[in-house]
């Protein structure tokens, strides 16, 4: 799919929905399954699609809720949801794979066929959420 065929598709959440139909594979169904599971850990979450360029003209999956949250991003072989402030959230179940010697970010790449610790993902966000509120509440 072409930048132009997601003109008027309106929301950021029909383009990501769009962007999930037009995958069509293992991809879009991890991407969905992980957007349901950011929803369900913050229903207060904001949709966004972001980075929109030429290298990238779908742009990025992005969830917001006073600052930024995590991305979702496909590859070919992975789906990375990218934390910006995953290195200062606490990861016990060690989801964090990826990026990991960066002083602020941290990734996680899921591949098909691999296991989803669900509850620790919704914990992880709910992380990011509170430090995002407790970042906001202090400025």
């Amino acid at each position: 799919m072409k930048k132009s065929d997601y003109q008027g598709v309106g929301s950021a959440s029909r383009m990501i929905d769009a962007r999930i139909r037009e995958l069509g594979d293992w991809r879009g169904e991890m991407l969905s399954r992980l957007r349901a599971l950011i929803k369900q850990a913050d229903p207060e979450i904001v949709e966004e699609v972001k980075w929109i360029k030429p290298t990238n003209p779908l742009g990025t999956a992005v969830w917001s809720h006073d600052g930024l949250i995590c991305t979702g991003e496909v590859y070919k072989n992975v789906v990375k949801m990218t934390f910006p402030m995953g290195a200062s959230l606490d990861d016990p179940s060690g989801l964090f794979n990826s990026s990991l010697e960066g002083k602020a970010w941290r990734a996680i790449d899921f591949r098909e066929g691999e296991a989803l610790d669900e509850e620790a993902l919704k914990s992880l966000i709910r992380a990011a959420v509170a430090l995002n509120l407790s970042s906001a509440s202090a400025n």
